[in-house]
């Protein structure tokens, strides 16, 4: 996944990918699905992810975050 700020909250992550379909829903999300940042468990949908962070969600993939590069 692609970000332009220097991070993006868990929640905003699952409702961009279609996880989720409103920032509403990642609190019950996270509380019934085990969703890994950089191998722990996580259910914090304010959990900011970094360049270089990844997250597991089980039965849907795995998402790598990276800093959109701006061309010069």
């Amino acid at each position: 996944m692609l970000i332009d700020g220097p991070y993006i909250t868990l929640g905003q992550l699952l409702k961009e990918e279609a996880i989720i379909s409103s920032g509403g829903q990642a609190k019950w999300f996270l509380k019934e699905n085990a969703v890994n940042v950089n191998d722990e468990p996580d259910d914090r949908r304010g959990r900011k992810l970094y360049d270089g962070d990844h997250v597991e969600v089980p039965d849907v993939g795995l998402f790598f975050i990276h800093l959109k590069q701006e061309s010069e």
